[in-house]
């Protein structure tokens, strides 16, 4: 066991260095909207553009890995993402869009890299766990740019900030080298990877119900997840009067929470629960946590805004985990890699949409209560179909 608590501990740090990045421009908006010259709410644009990038990424994940073995594809990733903040904190709308744009190309190869070092390592009676406890990494990042970014961005300014992150991430690749022996090792799933087409892992999704339902559902998952990280803060400091520092506190909540929610789902998904339907029970319960956040206002005492946010985070959060260990189990054997990139292709298709579809509500309407109101109910659309099919 001790090579794959190695794999663990490695996959986890990977994925909260990349989350970090890709939630480092939400908290950063309020602080560089004035000089960037667009509303801070125009983040859901940068939001598209990187999964939107990420989609294209993860679809072609198979190939790159096969050829490149998962944890040089790994380290490629953090690099991508810190060059990506290089071109945001340039302050130039071009770059911050070629910035996100670079940001998803590493993205999207996280976690099916990941997938390929784990699946083949990992006992049967432990996958849920521990795919639930590597996702982690995603609210860890979160809660690190919530609770570190606002003191940085006072402390320094926006763009040094997000230098700072784009430093460690690229500093990091480099050190990820001492280790890559130990954990990029060939394996079957690597070397049938190699040999698949561009588009045949997305066939081979959409071929299979089971696959198809899985990835259907984490196209709404995943975009409300998104818009939670994305729109929080600046709806908070917006429309709640929140100082940006308590309005990154109630993100760090929902992420913190979401960490302990991807922990406890894993194990309940390993010991009484069938995952499907607790799966399904998540979407609810986060449409229900939408429209609650719906409801806020200045008047409501932090304590119950931060709760909320917790409820929130646990549940918008907290799914991915067990997601991700049901597609490679229920994958063909040797094609977990294959199935998880093109899975994640239409999770990442949901947080472009979704996130686009979240600002263009609060253009139109003014409204960030309908906004969040529009993405529970697509939440709760999918939610309500897992039980029903499971029941």
């Amino acid at each position: 066991m001790t090579g794959v608590w190695t794999s663990v501990w490695v996959t986890l740090a990977i994925q909260a260095l990349a989350s970090l990045v890709v939630f480092t421009p939400a908290v950063l908006a309020p602080a560089a909207q004035a000089e960037v010259g667009v509303h801070a709410s125009a983040i859901g644009v940068a939001t598209a553009l990187i999964y939107l990038s990420a989609t294209v990424s993860a679809l072609l994940s198979g190939g790159t890995i096969g050829r490149h073995g998962p944890m040089r594809m790994s380290q490629a990733s953090l690099a991508l993402c810190g060059a990506g903040l290089v071109l945001m904190a340039t302050a130039n709308l071009f770059l911050i869009a070629a910035g996100a744009l670079v940001i998803g190309l590493g993205y999207g190869q996280v976690t099916p890299s990941s997938s390929a070092i784990l699946v083949e390592r990992i006992p049967r009676h432990l996958r849920a766990f521990i795919f639930s406890l590597k996702q982690t990494g995603v609210p860890m990042g979160g809660a690190l740019a919530g609770a570190v970014l606002p003191a940085l961005i006072l402390a320094v300014g926006w763009k040094a900030a997000a230098l700072l992150c784009a430093g460690i991430c690229i500093a990091s690749a480099a050190a990820l080298q001492s280790v890559r022996a130990e954990v990029d090792t060939g394996s079957e799933t690597v070397e049938q990877t190699a040999r698949a087409g561009a588009l045949e892992p997305l066939r081979l999704v959409l071929s299979q119900p089971r696959l198809r339902e899985m990835g259907l559902a984490s196209f709404t998952y995943s975009g409300m997840q998104m818009c939670l990280g994305s729109f929080l803060v600046v709806f908070l400091h917006d429309h709640a009067h929140f100082g940006l520092g308590a309005a990154g506190a109630a993100l760090s909540s929902a992420m913190i929470a979401g960490i302990g929610g991807r922990i406890l789902w894993g194990v309940a998904a390993d010991r009484w629960a069938k995952p499907r339907p607790l799966l399904g029970l998540l979407g609810v319960s986060m449409s229900a946590a939408a429209f609650a956040t719906a409801l806020v206002t200045a008047a409501w005492p932090a304590a119950v805004v931060f709760l909320v946010s917790a409820v929130y985070g646990a549940t918008a959060v907290g799914w991915n985990g067990v997601y991700l260990s049901e597609v490679a189990h229920i994958a063909p054997p040797g094609r977990a890699a294959a199935a998880t990139g093109a899975s994640l292709a239409l999770t990442y298709s949901g947080v472009t949409v979704l996130p686009s579809m979240f600002w263009a509500v609060i253009a139109v309407s003014g409204s960030y209560a309908a906004a969040f109101v529009a993405t529970g109910l697509l939440t709760l659309w999918r939610g309500s179909l897992l039980l029903r099919r499971s029941g």
